[in-house]
């Protein structure tokens, strides 16, 4: 569970160092912004962004569209952020807390884990742009 907090706490500690730096230098203002600023990216980057993350199993028997992903990619942020709306129609699974999951990325991506990773009635695409994604969700994947 750490790890999938690690990129937000890292995010947020570099926030608070740099409002404390600017702090210090009699900026109280500019350190006000730049914390409120990290703070967000920190969230952003947290596993509270993305739908409950479900395992490779339960994906399958849901039969929807299926977006492998990981905590602090900003790939996968960049796509949960444009499928605001419709996210909750995909099942989400998280690599790092499901093995099953970074092995089937690994099968279809060269041996990487490269995230998102989303499939759509058994096909696979590495990393598709939001668009494509949303347009898939949009027309009702398997299953709904």
């Amino acid at each position: 569970m750490l790890r999938s907090w690690k990129v937000a706490l890292f995010t947020l500690l570099i926030g608070v160092a740099l409002a404390a730096w600017s702090a210090s230098r009699g900026s109280g203002g500019s350190a006000v912004v730049q914390l409120a600023t990290f703070v967000v990216l920190a969230f952003l980057f947290s596993p509270l962004v993305f739908p409950r993350s479900v395992s490779t199993a339960e994906a399958a028997a849901r039969g929807k569209l299926v977006v492998y992903w990981r905590p602090g990619c900003q790939y996968c942020l960049r796509l949960r952020l444009a499928l605001i709306g419709v996210a909750g129609r995909a099942s989400w699974v998280n690599i790092w807390a499901d093995p099953e999951a970074a092995a089937a990325v690994r099968a279809v991506a060269n041996g990487n884990e490269t995230v998102p990773t989303v499939v759509v009635d058994g096909v696979s695409r590495v990393n598709p742009g939001p668009r494509w994604v949303r347009d898939r969700l949009r027309t009702g994947p398997v299953g709904e």
